[in-house]
């Protein structure tokens, strides 16, 4: 019998827990939420009746479960980790306190530590007690500017299944004016390449549409520079398993995150598809309507293509 996959699944309230748990119910996890600790090692490794081993088991935790400290968490997590029969991961989820602050408001809801206080003060009183599981745990989705769709989605392309000793590979584009993704653990800058958003004819457009792509891919430093950074993301990746990295998200970036860090993102993923890998694609900053401001300045001449 194999050993029992559990995902510890924690992070800020209202950062989608209850999104993500639901969703690996759905895919056939065991989902236990606010279960207290100390019992965590009792439910591992017992297969239902009539199964043969046990299916994997997401737990919930967070500052809402009774007796709840990160350090324990960690302690314990660590010990069980120790066991043959059970592999242990877990997931933190991340978001903007602003983001945060704007989703209690809009459900009335009040913060688990602030029933009497504003929601800002909660939030930062939780971020501050978290803080060591988020900076302890192997995997972090940041879901300030995902919708539960979305997140659903990552979710269930991420744990559907597939090659358990291989690292969770996601190839994410972005753009450098809104933020670097807190995610990311290697970040390729593709804004050495032409900009389209300087074509009035391509600027509505994003990397997936072929004009657009044409226009990134007649670029004279394109085909060399990508092909070099396909074959460095090739010669790393087995490195990353060998080490026992659960998780590797590459981050590819432009200006504004929706023409050339797009189509590169989704030819590197194509690349590590052949390659025999299955990446998680997310475009984060696609729908974000164009802006002057935030894109970089063209290159003399370059206005006018």
């Amino acid at each position: 019998m194999s050993g029992q996959s559990v995902l510890i699944v924690t992070g800020m309230s209202g950062a989608g827990k209850s999104t993500v748990l639901k969703t690996l119910e759905d895919l056939g996890w065991e989902v236990v939420d606010n279960l207290p600790l100390p019992l965590l090692g009792r439910v591992l490794g017992a297969p239902a009746d009539g199964e043969e081993q046990p299916r994997p088991l997401a737990l919930g935790l967070g500052s809402t479960t009774r007796d709840f400290d990160p350090d324990r968490v960690i302690a314990r997590v660590t010990e069980l980790r120790k066991r043959e029969d059970v592999s242990i991961g877990t997931l933190f989820l991340d978001c903007a306190g602003s983001e945060l602050g704007r989703r209690y408001a809009e459900t009335r809801r009040r913060h688990p530590l602030a029933d009497d206080r504003p929601a800002a003060d909660g939030i930062a009183q939780e971020r501050e007690l978290l803080a060591p599981l988020r900076e302890w745990a192997n995997r972090l989705i940041d879901t300030t500017t995902l919708s539960a769709h979305e997140l659903a989605g990552q979710v269930r392309q991420l744990f559907a299944g597939g090659d358990s000793d291989a690292p969770v590979l996601s190839v994410m584009s972005f753009g450098f004016a809104r933020g670097l993704p807190r995610s990311a653990d290697l970040v390729f800058d593709m804004r050495f390449l032409r900009n389209p958003h300087w074509d009035a004819a391509l600027r509505a457009g994003t990397g997936l549409d072929p004009d657009v792509a044409a226009y990134v891919v007649a670029d004279p430093a394109y085909e060399e520079a990508v092909g070099r950074i396909e074959a460095l993301i090739a010669l790393l990746l087995p490195r990353y398993r060998a080490e026992g990295k659960s998780y590797v998200t590459v981050a590819i970036g432009c200006t504004g995150g929706r023409h050339r860090s797009v189509h590169v993102a989704d030819r590197i993923a194509g690349f590590l598809r052949g390659r025999g890998f299955s990446p998680t694609v997310l475009h984060r900053d696609l729908r974000a309507a164009p802006q002057d401001s935030l894109e970089d300045r063209p290159v003399d001449g370059d206005r006018s293509v």
